[in-house]
């Protein structure tokens, strides 16, 4: 017969591996919830730029069906291929693994805009910071005289609206001119030739908006002086018959 001993050792033995079992399955569906969860925060993330799987796929060197079990959580991902991913959607990998992402860049000091020269006297920064999927936006400050440029550009065919913050500008539109002052604004094409000058005694500072966001400028050179060259008032709603 076995002793009490044995059968207090046997129950033992048994709970201990209960114990083993239970947390180890704890662990299990603690790491599945985790995957879970990361994979929900690529699939927002990739939903909220716009991009399809496989343009975040191809970004990150991964496969299509990889990046489509992890986001279902069907599967997990190495930290090198969350690197990968975060930086294919343009994110800290942080923002992957945190519950309580951050949904912002956080402030843009005026000193640390990225910055860009248009001509003398002119200069551009830039406002909307990567990943820019929907618009795009854009600050110039001009000296006195300083303009975009010799000539004319476009730049694809997208709705785009100029905001003058101070100053008095001079903006060429096509074969229209409008003479704007601050805080005018006018919505045009971007596929239609423009120009802006600061025709006032001081600097001048405007914002262009624009979605969506386009690549390159062309510029556009002159072919001579329109027949309308008489300057308008700019209203919020004109369109220059642009559209």
């Amino acid at each position: 017969m076995t002793s009490t001993t044995e059968q207090a050792d046997v129950l033992r033995s048994l709970h201990k591996d209960d114990a083993v079992a239970a947390q180890q399955h704890g662990s299990e569906r603690n790491s599945m919830d985790a995957g879970y969860e990361v994979g929900s925060r690529i699939s927002q993330a990739r939903k909220l730029r716009g991009a399809t799987l496989r343009e975040i796929a191809a970004a990150a060197g991964v496969s299509p069906s990889f990046l489509s079990q992890l986001e279902r959580g069907l599967t997990n991902a190495s930290v090198a291929s969350l690197r990968k991913i975060a930086s294919a959607l343009g994110v800290p990998v942080a923002d992957l693994l945190e519950s309580n992402p951050r949904h912002t860049h956080g402030v843009l000091r005026a000193s640390q805009r990225p910055s860009t020269p248009l001509s003398s006297g002119s200069e551009k920064f830039v406002i909307a910071q990567p990943p820019v999927q929907h618009v795009e936006i854009y600050v110039g400050r001009f000296e006195s005289g300083g303009a975009t440029g010799q000539d004319p550009y476009v730049h694809g065919k997208s709705q785009e609206f100029l905001i003058v913050l101070s100053g008095k500008i001079l903006l060429e539109l096509g074969d229209h001119k409008y003479v704007m002052d601050a805080h005018d604004s006018i919505e045009y094409l971007s596929s239609v030739p423009h120009r802006v000058e600061n025709i006032g005694s001081s600097i001048a500072e405007v914002m262009w908006v624009t979605s969506p966001p386009t690549t390159s400028s062309t510029p556009v050179p002159s072919s001579g002086k329109s027949n309308s060259t008489q300057s308008e008032t700019a209203h919020p709603h004109e369109l220059a018959n642009a559209q």
